[in-house]
């Protein structure tokens, strides 16, 4: 096969790497990739906001097969387009992408459908926004109705930070369009878990759950990132709340979009809250999660692209999939200020000495420039690890960044270290 991957993140680096193992794989092109996907395919450098340069590049290299890595484009209607065009792509459709799109959409067909989440409204003006967050009460989480690179949730611990986050979005519009509807939650509490299942109209597939680490510093202090790191598997997600979670929602979820004719064929993501009332949803994505996707990749036991191609081809889905019981860790090493201004084009060194560890060094935001690799975004390395307990894929992934160096660089030191963790 040949196979086009769509992208050019730690996400995406992460599944070029899953990819190529493949020996289904002959050849794996990137668009537009980064110096770390191109050990594994030949990028190419059309970016993920073309779509006509994308299913052109489709058509003229006879790709048998798309996977789109990143939500801006799926929600933005890639799929529909390549699959106008004749090819067979991994990746929901625009309708069924605004699960992701829209909050405010995915918190509707939740309520129609009794899917367990927070009790929310949604709101365009914010005198009205304001008096709900007054009914709901302190704490209680502002959300942005649009992409905002996973930075979009505002969690509030007073009335006056949710003032605040309102007039951010509703006033001074600084996410721009995304923020120009606010949805207003109450806030859960609970254990937090990223669960993945493959979803193909009615047909689904139960991954594995990870858990991710949003906040910029230690101690889940600061602002919300992209995510600063993750870890596989989740103690605390046993197969009983899986099961939970598969009936309770993706199932029903599942069914719902095909009923309202926006039938869902890709990887769905459930960010989840494991409260005492059960496990309810806090957002869903329509990708892998970055940075759990890392050590999904590197738990993952058999091929991956068999089950990529079944969906794309609308083909039946195994019952299961093989995981390694080993535990996985991914840290992100990010630029300093990030997640806000940050410098770019700054040297690094010592990602071979890290790979020596053990390690994989998944590469997140880096370019090349003059034979020398430099940082070129807010997340730079992915760098992922697995060891027979999670403290000895900690050792390994912490061991493999005291090896790397730029100008700036920052990581949490706490990844994997929550009470919750598995020993």
């Amino acid at each position: 096969m040949k196979v086009l991957l769509i992208g050019g993140g730690g996400r995406e680096s992460a599944l070029a790497w899953a990819i190529r193992r493949s020996p289904l794989v002959t050849t794996l092109l990137a668009a537009p990739g980064n110096p770390g996907i191109a050990r594994h395919a030949r990028c190419v450098p059309v970016g993920i906001d073309d779509p006509g340069g994308i299913v052109e590049l489709a058509a003229s290299e006879r790709v048998d097969l798309t996977v789109v890595g990143p939500e801006a484009p799926l929600v933005a209607g890639l799929a529909d387009r390549l699959e106008a065009a004749g090819h067979v792509v991994f990746g929901p459709r625009a309708a069924a992408a605004r699960i992701e799109g829209s909050k405010a959409f995915a918190k509707d067909l939740m309520a129609r459908h009794g899917v367990p989440t927070a009790r929310f409204a949604t709101f365009t003006a914010p005198a009205a926004a304001r008096a709900y967050a007054r009914e709901l009460g302190a704490p209680c989480v502002v959300k942005t109705d649009g992409l905002a690179a996973g930075k979009g949730a505002i969690v509030c611990a007073t009335l006056e930070e949710a003032d605040a986050a309102i007039a951010l979005c509703l006033e001074r519009a600084e996410f721009g369009d995304a923020g120009r509807t606010v949805v207003v939650e109450e806030f859960m509490r609970g254990e937090e878990a990223s669960f993945f299942a493959i979803v193909s109209g009615a047909d689904v597939l139960p991954l594995t759950a990870a858990q991710d680490h949003k906040t910029v510093f230690d101690g889940d202090r600061g602002p919300n990132t992209g995510g600063m790191g993750a870890f596989s598997p989740v103690t605390s997600f046993d197969p009983a709340t899986e099961q939970r979670v598969m009936d309770a929602i993706v199932r029903p979820v599942a069914a719902a979009l095909a009923a309202e004719g926006a039938p869902y064929h890709g990887v769905l993501y459930v960010g989840l809250m494991l409260t005492s009332e059960g496990p309810k949803v806090v957002e869903f994505n329509c990708r892998f999660g970055d940075p759990e996707c890392q050590v999904l990749m590197v738990r993952l036991a058999e091929d991956l692209v068999p089950v990529l191609r079944a969906v794309a081809r609308r083909a039946p889905l195994p019952p299961r999939v093989k995981w390694s019981d080993d535990a996985a860790v991914c840290v992100n090493v990010a630029s300093g200020g990030y997640p806000g201004r940050y410098a770019t084009g700054l040297p690094i060194t010592g990602v071979e000495d890290a790979e020596r560890t053990g390690a994989l060094v998944f590469h997140a935001g880096t370019a090349e420039v003059d034979g020398r690799l430099v940082t070129a975004g807010g997340r730079v390395l992915s760098v992922t690890g697995a060891g027979a307990t999670l403290p000895d894929a900690l050792r390994r992934v912490y061991g493999a960044i005291a090896a790397i160096t730029f100008e700036g660089m920052h990581y949490r030191r706490d990844i994997g270290t929550r009470p919750t963790a598995p020993r």
